[in-house]
């Protein structure tokens, strides 16, 4: 979910934390009846989707949005619409970075901060996942281009971006050519790069995944991810109480098939998982309910998996927190593979890789070659909003024109997103890395207080105030009003500790180089700037 009026975030999850609700047809079965009309689908994907649930069999949600999210046909992130956006006003939503410049100015003086706590070293590289248009990057970069000597030690600007559509959006921000070129093959990085428009003789470069991203001993990363992590599929699982997993004769594997060693065991709590397929369409379905013409009709439905499925039989098992709810019948959990494979990969950036004997993520790979870094260096800032210390639990929602609506109407057309999981986050991140530690997570509003939101935003509206006077001493009124309401009313909202304030929901965490003769808190998370 991005920026959306306050009213939006507790309206949507505002949902039982202990149940599933299912439809009744999922709970009583479907009564279909033969029909020469074809049914209509609100997109190209919902049609593509419905066809391929119905020859495979129900999907994890997991699946489900990465399909409306970057399907390369009509994916939400993915497609191009003339004339729509789907950021800012006249969009689906608009981010911390278009509602105040202050907030990537922030931002900027945090990383500045920390390379300068970290002993002003060089060959940098800042890194953006999912930067969005690039505006949090332009200020960024507008920022550090005043800290010359900063600035001066930036390598190379990546930005992660799959969207051909947002990289060319970006590059007008951020790039001298909005015409991108392939990289050199001798470069040994697969994407387009163009000089950027912030740092003199540095390149950007958009990659379309951060595994592309070359990973060096003596490079200090700079990782940025704003609302980045809460657009990562989710897998949804629900304990079921009295399940047993059905013994078959033989398990079929790619080399064979082999014959079960283990008995039959007795019924008890197991983790299933929540699947999508189609609803039954209005025409063909004898329990459907007449709608409003107004409202658009749910077109996916969720329904809890008959037996347990692999993903349910191994995510609930890697962690103590899923491991103390076991036994606790209708718990709902939410876990995101992605999000941990990728949380790791910054942690490794940092710090480099454990041995592979204590590596127990479940987004780790045996067969990943480990990174030494013999000097830790780096840092990593993850801005999103979540939960400070539970699990997630039924926050799959839907975004479009700054409104709630279903997750499961025009696949495509809606913006999916789920609360985030920071301690998980945490988790994957110290074990990925023995040489980082992790601060926070903690409330944006006290991360943007302590980094001084207020005193920057009365500092440019004295700017804005000495900058519309006229001629003899007058000044244009009306645009100085503008211009206060606009600052004022910007930076205030992102601090706001409301029930539904951004500065309550929204949450701030960071990765750092451990040290253990030096022990201190970044700027913003309750620390100093180290001289």
């Amino acid at each position: 979910m991005r920026v959306t009026p306050l009213s939006l975030f507790r309206t949507v999850s505002r949902c039982p934390r202990t149940r599933a609700i299912l439809p009744r047809a999922v709970q009583y079965g479907i009564r279909w009846l033969s029909s020469s009309s074809e049914r209509q689908w609100s997109t190209p994907l919902a049609k593509s989707l419905a066809e391929a649930i119905t020859t495979t069999g129900p999907i994890p949600v997991a699946a489900y949005m990465r399909q409306c999210l970057t399907n390369s046909e009509g994916g939400y992130y993915t497609r191009q619409t003339t004339g729509h956006d789907q950021f800012g006003a006249k969009g689906d939503f608009i981010t911390s970075p278009e509602i105040s410049q202050v907030f990537g100015e922030l931002v900027g003086i945090w990383l500045y901060t920390e390379w300068i706590a970290q002993g002003r070293r060089g060959n940098v590289q800042v890194i953006e996942v999912g930067p969005g248009r690039g505006t949090l990057m332009a200020d960024v970069l507008r920022t550090i281009s005043t800290f010359k000597a900063f600035a001066k030690s930036i390598e190379t600007i990546y930005l992660i971006e799959a969207s051909p559509h947002l990289r060319e959006q970006q590059a007008k921000l951020l790039a001298e050519n909005v015409q991108l070129k392939e990289t050199d093959s001798d470069m040994g990085i697969a994407g387009w790069s163009a000089p950027s428009k912030h740092i003199t003789g540095c390149n950007v470069i958009w990659c379309e995944d951060i595994r592309f991203v070359p990973k060096k001993e003596t490079e200090t990363p700079f990782i940025l991810a704003h609302e980045f992590f809460d657009a990562l599929p989710i897998h949804v699982f629900q304990n079921i109480s009295s399940s047993n997993i059905p013994v078959a004769s033989k398990i079929i594997t790619p080399t064979g098939s082999i014959t079960p060693k283990h008995p039959t065991q007795p019924p008890r709590n197991q983790w299933h998982e929540l699947m999508v397929f189609p609803t039954p369409s209005p025409s063909l379905s004898s329990t459907t309910a007449p709608s409003s013409s107004k409202a658009e009709v749910e077109e996916f439905q969720l329904t809890v998996s008959k037996t347990p499925t692999p993903h349910s039989l191994y995510l609930p098992h890697t962690s103590p927190r899923y491991k103390a709810l076991s036994n606790t019948p209708n718990t709902i959990i939410e876990i995101s593979p992605e999000s941990l494979s990728y949380v790791s990969d910054f942690a490794v950036r940092i710090g480099g890789s454990s041995p592979p004997s204590t590596i127990t993520s479940p987004s780790s790979s045996p067969t990943t070659p480990p990174f030494s870094k013999p000097t830790p260096s780096g840092a990593a800032l993850i801005l999103d909003y979540g939960t400070l210390n539970t699990i997630p639990a039924n926050t799959l929602r839907g975004i479009r024109s700054h409104r709630p609506c279903s997750p499961f109407i025009s696949p495509g057309l809606v913006d999916l997103s789920a609360d985030v999981d920071f301690l998980a986050l945490a988790e994957s991140a110290l074990s990925a890395s023995p040489n980082i530690e992790v601060h926070g997570p903690v409330e944006q509003s006290f991360f943007l207080s302590t980094m001084g939101i207020k005193e920057r935003a009365e500092r440019l509206v004295r700017a804005a105030k000495e900058g519309h006077r006229l001629g003899q001493g007058k000044v244009d009124t009306e645009n100085v009003k503008e211009t206060v309401k606009r600052l004022e009313g910007g930076w205030k909202r992102l601090v706001d500790r409301g029930p539904t304030g951004m500065g309550r929901i929204y949450k701030a965490m960071a990765i750092v180089p451990y040290n253990e003769k030096v022990v201190r808190r970044p700027v913003g998370f309750g620390g100093d700037i180290v001289a």
